[in-house]
């Protein structure tokens, strides 16, 4: 059994795993995000795409809705979003205009990450953490577009 200590990266990022497994077992494309606020999830989502009809329903999306429904509050600069991918460019203008403290992402997306743009997404208080269980998060991903592609 792997150990880990409870409120680190690592911890959280394997809630948002769930969440990814979560929308892998209803033929959405396995993303995860969970919101920490004071060492506590107050916000858990998943890819919502396909359910919804909706392509703004990415987990990030989903999860910055309901932390600040949760807090009353359209700012979540107090809170760290995990999510098991880089965001998109709309993921991350949305953490932009939330002023999330913190992004901790599990794989990269070399495709359509926002680290390919140009411009300044992310909001200049804003820390950001990559690479956190990026195997396994890319490993429900990758299993899901294998099976697409059968």
């Amino acid at each position: 059994m792997i150990q880990m200590d409870l409120f680190s990266d690592e911890y959280f990022m394997r809630q948002a795993i769930i969440e990814a497994q979560k929308a892998f077992d209803k033929d959405e494309v396995p993303i995860g995000a969970v919101i920490v606020s004071e060492n506590r999830i107050i916000a858990r989502a998943h890819n919502l795409t396909e359910q919804l009809n909706d392509f703004t329903a990415h987990a990030e999306m989903q999860a910055y809705t309901s932390a600040s429904n949760y807090l009353g509050s359209k700012f979540l600069n107090e809170c760290t979003l995990y999510v098991t991918l880089e965001p998109c460019i709309m993921c991350a203008g949305a953490g932009f205009w939330t002023r999330i403290g913190r992004i901790v992402y599990g794989a990269s997306d070399i495709k359509r990450g926002f680290l390919n743009s140009k411009e300044k997404i992310i909001h200049k208080k804003t820390t950001l953490v990559g690479g956190v269980l990026e195997l396994e998060s890319a490993k429900l991903i990758t299993e899901f577009f294998i099976n697409k592609r059968k």
